[in-house]
């Protein structure tokens, strides 16, 4: 990467903006003032008036007066907000857009699943470092917890739908809170109620006060973080060690809400927790003057930290060693969004993508290995990350449609509606939702009136002989048994669905991929009529003259033109039951089940997949309230086909097998994913 001074030299004779009005701005101006032919200053939030000297002018300006390069003099993290801002505006008009560091903004990293190209050091390198040392701070914030948003401007986003729903407005809060962070962190570190109480002076509202505004955000903040276990461990190492270990952190929170974080995250044994608020200072201001202060050889004391600004360069002033670890944003960004953040437009998105990154990113450590790939380790998370989006959108998708139609009944079938019915009733209490015992086995066997109804089935490939077929789908071995057989199992699974006691003259139906035969069915069994929910629905063409109802999640033309059809096969492996497929009922109405084929290694590895897509369900309706849940399908295709794209290192997943009793096929789970 090119320094800031050749960059510039390039540009001497062109007229250059400067974007940021803090004091580091202030200082830069100072080196390069005189320098430079420097027109303007931008700032996101201000479009008028002057500083040191300049004109704040809008962006536009930069392009009316034929500006060549803009230089952000921002923290890494705020450049990359910038860059989205006015990246497009630069492109089109031929602005180049630099950091004040020398990095390209308008550089976009291609999109890959490994770090190869990634300078990070190893965990063993750090240890090193920690053993050396006698003073070992640690950053808090992206170091050693992080959020589960995909921006810590997201919970500003967070808090105004709270406000909202307690019919509380603060017109444009978000954009007033981040505002007023950035005005008074100019001279000093603000607490979180003078952001607030610069925020209401600005909005002119008083039906809410500053300090419950920052109770709020502190609250609803503190709900989107988690540990970051490895980092965590590194920390524990150096307290069990006998090192002099501190927190140093820049926050706009008190060291009362400081150690509420570090509690709860079972992080203690520090010996001093330095607080930017409560301090007066940041990091890039004087905060490692603080640290400094604690022993006359810096040389012997390290800081662990993620930002290069805030915590690289800032200790380095001091002559304090530090090694950075790489946040879960800077990863993914390092990896060109992983082919997703191309997707990313709403709150709903971004909490979506956050849960992701941190989940997967929750380690810095990525760069002991040779490759570098990106990996996922245990069935738990292949659930989480790459399935748990789609299947959350699906489910709310579901829940819209079902109290539209005001359906007040909904059977989930078995066996994809074991996981889907669970996740179904924690966000819908109103809809009497059952789990129906059913199979396209035994709805054929109790549903079969005709000949033709029989011709309709055989003429759906077997992958066996004739003989076979008419054992596993019909369960006889004589096909002029096959209506005398339905005759007995419809009484049967008669007496099963009388058990429900059912009322009401329609019913919702979930299936998750199917043509639609199990419906087909089962509707002749019951008295009220079914509509089908799917989450595809497979050659819709071959039931249009059934008379079937049935609306899917993935239109046709959804299907045909994204990725889900290569891909949902993955998604029917996890949706299923811990017990074999339902075969019929006997005289009793009691549930008879073909044999077992799977292996108890297998049940429990779904069952581990399973609970990172309840896991995933969970936090992403806890953090978003109902109001701001938004379905987008590109966005969840990109994390379910990352599943062909990550390698996946549980053995027990890797030995899966898809079943379709029903067509008699067994597939490895390794030549569906790829």
């Amino acid at each position: 990467m090119p320094n800031i001074d050749s960059i510039l030299q390039q540009h001497i004779a062109d007229k250059i903006m400067i974007y940021g009005l803090g004091t580091e701005t202030e200082r830069f101006l100072g080196e390069w003032g005189d320098r430079l032919d420097i027109c303007g200053l931008l700032d996101g939030f201000r479009e008028d008036g002057e500083m040191f000297g300049y004109p704040v002018l809008p962006h536009k300006a930069a392009v009316d007066r034929g500006v060549r390069l803009i230089i952000v003099v921002a923290r890494p993290g705020s450049c990359k907000a910038i860059a989205k801002r006015i990246g497009g505006m630069c492109r089109e008009n031929g602005i180049a857009l630099y950091d004040v560091r020398g990095k390209d903004l308008l550089y976009s990293a291609a999109i890959s699943f490994d770090l190869s190209d990634v300078n990070g050091q190893s965990k063993a390198t750090l240890m090193e470092e920690i053993s050396q040392a006698e003073i070992v701070s640690f950053d808090l914030f992206d170091t050693l917890v992080t959020r589960k948003v995909y921006s810590y401007t997201d919970v500003f986003e967070l808090v105004d739908a709270e406000l909202r729903r307690r019919d509380v407005v603060v017109p444009d809060l978000p954009k007033l809170r981040l505002m007023a962070e950035k005005q008074l962190s100019k001279e000093v570190a603000p607490t979180l109620t003078e952001i607030y109480e610069e925020v209401l002076n600005g909005a002119g509202v008083s039906a809410v006060t500053a300090s419950e505004l920052a109770a709020l955000e502190y609250n609803t903040d503190l709900a989107t973080m988690m540990a970051r276990d490895e980092v965590r461990s590194v920390f524990n190492d150096a307290v069990a060690s006998g090192k002099r270990v501190i927190i140093t952190t820049d926050s706009y929170y008190s060291q009362v809400q400081i150690r509420g974080i570090l509690d709860k995250f079972g992080i203690e044994g520090y010996e001093k927790l330095l607080v930017s608020c409560e301090c007066g200072t940041s990091k890039t201001q004087k905060l490692f003057g603080e640290v400094a202060k604690l022993t006359p050889d810096c040389d012997k004391t390290v800081h662990i930290g993620d930002d290069v600004a805030a915590d690289i360069e800032a200790a380095g002033k001091y002559g304090i060693k530090s090694f950075r670890v790489f946040s879960g944003m800077d990863l993914f960004d390092a990896l060109g969004g992983m082919g997703a953040e191309a997707s990313i437009e709403s709150l709903s998105d971004r909490v979506k993508t956050g849960l992701f990154i941190a989940r997967l990113f929750n380690s810095p450590f990525w760069f002991d290995s040779d490759d570098r790939k990106v990996a996922v380790g245990d069935a738990h998370d292949v659930g989480y990350l790459f399935c748990g989006p789609m299947i959350a959108d699906f489910i709310l998708w579901m829940k819209e449609r079902v109290h539209s139609e005001e359906f007040r009944q909904i059977l989930f079938g078995a066996r994809d509606g074991y996981l889907v019915k669970k996740l179904y009733e924690k966000v819908d209490a109103k809809t009497r939702s059952e789990y129906f015992l059913t199979s396209r086995t035994a709805a054929i066997r109790a549903g079969m009136e005709s000949e033709e109804d029989i011709e309709y089935v055989s003429s759906m490939k077997f992958s066996g002989s004739a003989k076979d077929a008419l054992k596993v789908r019909f369960g006889v071995d004589d096909s002029s048994l096959v209506l005398e057989k339905a005759r007995n199992q419809r009484a049967n699974y008669k007496r099963y669905i009388d058990g429900f006691s059912f009322s009401g003259d329609k019913f919702a139906m979930f299936d998750f991929v199917a043509k639609g035969t199990t419906q087909l069915f089962l509707g002749k069994l019951f008295d009220q009529h079914l509509k089908g929910f799917y989450f595809l629905q497979l050659e819709p063409e071959f039931m249009a003259d059934r008379g079937l109802d049935i609306e899917p999640f993935y239109t046709e033309e959804e299907k045909n033109s994204s990725a889900i059809y290569d891909n949902y096969y993955i998604l029917e492996t996890m949706l299923t039951a811990p017990y074999p497929q339902l075969l019929e009922f006997d005289q009793d109405g009691t549930p008879v089940y073909a044999k077992e084929t799977r292996s108890k290694e297998d049940i429990a590895c779904f069952e581990r997949m399973q609970a990172g897509i309840e896991a995933f369900f969970g936090e992403f309706t806890e953090l978003l309230p109902e109001p701001e849940w938004r379905c987008n399908k590109p966005l969840d295709e990109a994390f379910l086909t990352m599943i062909n794209k990550i390698r996946i290192s549980d053995e027990d997943f890797n030995k899966l097998k898809v079943e379709d009793p029903f067509f008699g096929r067994m597939t490895d789970v390794k030549d569906v994913i790829g």
